[in-house]
């Protein structure tokens, strides 16, 4: 992917190095184990109150200090430049709905973060916080996807925080808010099955951005292998083969996120059309 000469975004905020705050002992999750929970969140997270802690700072906090790398401001170089694009497009889109577009803001954060929705250990993965509008990257996250999940490639990382954006965007048109609503209202089966949908839509939102950035700028230009990349990472991180690689086995009742096979697909659906009103992930019984 060909980014260098790309805008670079101003609602970027660097709390990297000694802003964190890190507190022994604190558990993210509940009720599946905080290792399944964290390889579920590692990528791509949906409601954050689900896996962040909302109490009040520990007495026994320390402030942590950070070594950032060359390799690391060059990813937030990189994250920067999507970032505007993301701008760019779902601006332009929202002009079309005849609405406005707010843009998030992005927080490069080290180890832990505090955040409107609480607080979140650098495990949690990405996440998108709506009571802020903001969404809060660990740039050693990145390593994770390239060793850990075998998904390497800057277009793969472009991938990650544009399914990020894809969650404010779902919070700016009121999807997120309905979908919360229902799941007060029904049990946790039929809940995980709204998260699901919501998760694959910011898929598809996420491909609606890519076809976007291709066609019609200069800023971000896919070159051989890219889409292949993005692709690689939406398969790795699906419900079902992160569930067999953490307990051997996979129930689908549990899915939050959507299968492997399922998150390609509206990947590739947004992708393909650069149409957001493709990506309906709720009225359709072929997930």
């Amino acid at each position: 992917m060909r980014w260098e000469f790309g805008r670079r975004s101003r609602n970027v905020e660097d709390r990297r190095g000694g802003g964190g705050v890190r507190r022994p002992g604190t558990i993210v999750g509940g009720g599946i184990g905080a290792v399944i929970v964290a390889l579920l969140v590692a990528l791509l997270g949906g409601d954050p109150s689900i896996v962040l802690q909302q109490s009040a700072p520990d007495p026994y906090s320390y402030p942590t200090q950070t070594q950032i790398s060359p390799e690391q401001d060059e990813l937030a170089d990189l994250v920067s430049v999507v970032l505007a694009d993301t701008e760019d497009t779902w601006s332009s889109l929202f002009n079309e709905m005849g609405e406005t577009y707010r843009e998030p803001t992005l927080v490069l954060f080290s180890d832990a973060v505090e955040s409107a929705c609480g607080y979140a250990q650098a495990a949690v993965g990405p996440f998108y916080c709506p009571r802020d509008q903001k969404v809060y990257i660990d740039l050693s996250f990145y390593e994770d996807l390239k060793y850990r999940h075998r998904a390497p490639g800057d277009f793969a990382q472009a991938y990650v925080l544009a399914h990020e954006v894809g969650h404010h965007v779902q919070n700016l048109l009121g999807i997120s808010g309905e979908v919360q609503r229902l799941q007060q209202r029904v049990g946790q089966q039929q809940a995980n099955q709204l998260s699901v949908r919501l998760e694959l839509q910011a898929d598809c939102f996420a491909g609606v951005w890519a076809h976007n950035a291709h066609r019609t700028r200069q800023n971000i230009v896919l070159e051989e292998g890219d889409v292949e990349e993005a692709l690689n990472a939406a398969s790795s991180i699906g419900d079902d083969r992160l569930q067999r690689q953490s307990r051997g086995y996979v129930v689908p009742e549990s899915f939050t996120h959507g299968s492997s096979a399922q998150r390609v697909r509206w990947f590739t659906r947004g992708i393909q059309t650069g149409n957001p009103e493709q990506c309906d992930t709720f009225n359709t019984t072929n997930l």
